[in-house]
């Protein structure tokens, strides 16, 4: 049999509680939800309201760089509306420090080195619980697991007092760990849902249906050139839509939270206890999350994998809790580890995680480093924060549904969109390091040395980010083996939120030595374009070619490896 032959037609049914059905507009409303429901916890929270609260939480327990024995805070009543430390305009810049851990960092490093360590453990929870996802029904329990448990860790800040302010990297650790692996699960259903959409013309519903009834039990591969552009433009499509809507309830909730804001300095609360309004917030931040999760518990369907394997013991006796967690703890890391050896077989897939490892970084990196530069370095509140995070997320908005337009302008792939951002992204760092310039520098203005100067920047973050989160993934599902998508996806999130550990630490060990956040900047230009060339190199159908031989390959592989451990079984 030759390969094209091979490739034609390819087993539905291959397990018995495998989901063909189609996919229905009830389905995608609950996997839209929960884009509603997560993206306010990491546009809201981790985008704008964890880092400030980190360092202001850290801020009333510290001391000035340059005085140790001088607080970061004033007294209230001091001098020092709403309980912030007075600077001069010599002082401007200058970092506030504490001691965690045994040594002296400065306030914004703490907030840094937290999120480094968060996404470490999220990749590490990936690695170890992400194979499941890819069996049995555990991809949809999974994902409302992390949602709930993430909801609770966001609403719980609200009992975080600076005294305990310890305590709060515990809190973001558990709220970002469980928001990168649900979004995980949840983009392993897109490959899913696209491959299983109802929107087919009357003669490609009939040209399936006659391919059915010559050969029962089989569906059209994804091979098919038509196919894979039909789906890559629907891929997009509904992955743009997830981003939109999520980043409109983003700005109705950030709307929400400046309201709380302006409530609050109505009151003597927020002059005494600068850090509670933030934690209100997160409390409510942490409700919204569970409620709009609710629709994605009732509409999604589960979509189950293969069974997971079953254990055999020597006596085929019962096994006890322990050795069933190690089991399938074992069987969970010897997966990752097989689909590493997988995504290697793969030079697209290698070329593009590579890329994305870099290019989130660098996502990762501005967007922390550019909110508490605004928060330290420019003296923004928490208001103007909120205002600024608005305007990133409004051009956000506007970015996920204007890039495909743009693309359809002019026949841009996907691939051509991704390195549009790069380019742009690149212009965010260079405007922060034209301050050193010494005419910028005497003019007083440009450079970001004035606070409104960081509206247009996080602007064109926020239209960049509209574009990257929608075709990232509409990039990456095509060159993923049919069947493998939870596996795949758990490695592009291990990839990203992997990635997303450097580059934050890296800028903190920056900060604590020059104790300004402004020569971060350099590093961040030089990250910003490394991905460009390796997008570039990118062969998509070449890509997408290669995992179909590489999935019929496994296939083959696993039937012929059941079929012996059956023989084995009868034998014994």
């Amino acid at each position: 049999m030759s390969l094209d032959e091979e490739l034609r037609p390819r087993l539905s049914g291959r397990y018995e509680d495998e989901d063909t059905s189609r996919t229905t507009p009830r389905e995608l409303n609950g996997w839209y939800s929960y884009a509603v429901a997560a993206e306010v916890f990491a546009v809201v929270g981790v985008g704008s309201f964890l880092p400030v609260t980190l360092e202001q939480l850290a801020r009333e327990r510290g001391f000035l760089f340059s005085n140790r024995s001088a607080p970061c805070i004033a007294p209230v009543g001091s001098g020092s509306p709403n309980g912030f430390r007075i600077r001069d305009d010599e002082s401007r810049e200058e970092q506030c420090m504490i001691n965690f851990l045994g040594r002296e960092i400065t306030t914004s490093s703490f907030a840094m080195y937290t999120f480094s360590a968060a996404v470490l453990v999220q990749a590490v929870t990936l690695i170890c619980l992400s194979s499941f996802a890819d069996h049995g029904p555990y991809r949809k329990k999974m994902l409302l697991t992390f949602a709930y448990t993430g909801s609770v860790a966001s609403a719980l800040f609200v009992f975080i007092s600076p005294a305990i302010y310890f305590l709060a990297p515990f809190l973001v650790i558990i709220g970002v760990t469980c928001l990168g692996c649900s979004f995980s699960l949840l983009n392993a259903f897109l490959p899913l849902l696209v491959s299983n959409h109802d929107d087919e013309s009357a003669e490609s519903l009939l040209s399936r249906q006659e391919l059915e009834s010559l050969n029962p039990g089989s569906t059209v591969r994804r091979s098919d050139p038509e196919k894979l552009s039909r789906d890559l433009e629907r891929s997009a499509k509904i992955s743009s839509k997830g981003v939109g809507l999520g980043y409109i309830a983003a700005v109705l909730f950030q709307c929400i939270s400046i309201l709380i804001l302006f409530i609050f300095s109505k009151t003597s609360v927020a002059k005494r206890y600068p850090s509670i309004p933030m934690r209100v917030i997160l409390l409510c931040v942490g409700i919204w999350w569970a409620l709009f999760s609710i629709p994605t518990l009732l509409f999604l369907r589960s979509r189950p994998g293969p069974p997971l394997p079953a254990q055999y013991s020597k006596h085929h006796g019962p096994t006890s809790r322990l050795h069933t967690f190690l089991f399938y703890a074992y069987f969970s890391l010897t997966s990752f580890w097989a689909t590493v050896k997988l995504a290697i077989r793969l030079k697209q897939v290698v070329l593009f995680l590579i890329a994305w490892f870099l290019l989130s970084d660098a996502i990762a990196t501005v967007s922390g480093t550019a909110v508490l530069f605004a928060r330290t370095e420019l003296n923004l509140d928490t208001i103007p924060i909120a205002l600024l995070s608005i305007t990133s997320i409004g051009f956000g908005i506007l970015g996920a549904f204007a890039w495909p337009r743009i693309a359809a302008r002019f026949s841009w792939p996907p691939k051509t969109v991704l390195l549009a951002c790069i380019v742009l992204m690149e212009i965010i760092p260079i405007y922060g390091l034209m301050g050193y310039i010494p005419l910028i520098k005497r003019a007083g203005v440009g450079g970001l040395q004035q606070p409104w100067e960081i509206y247009p920047l996080g602007a064109l973050h926020g239209f960049i980010m509209g574009g990257i989160s929608s075709y990232a993934r509409s990039v990456f599902a095509p060159l993923i083996p049919e069947g493998r998508e939870a596996a795949f996806f758990a490695l592009y999130a291990v990839t990203d939120k992997g990635s997303s550990a450097i580059g934050p630490a890296l800028v903190g060990w920056i900060v604590d030595r020059a104790g300004k956040i402004r020569p971060a900047f350099a590093f961040l230009a030089g990250l910003a374009v490394l991905p460009g060339p390796l997008i570039w190199w990118l062969d998509m159908e070449r890509g997408r070619a290669d995992a179909e031989r590489l999935a019929v390959r496994v296939d083959r592989q696993t039937l012929e490896e059941q079929e012996m451990s059956q023989n084995f079984a009868v034998e014994d």
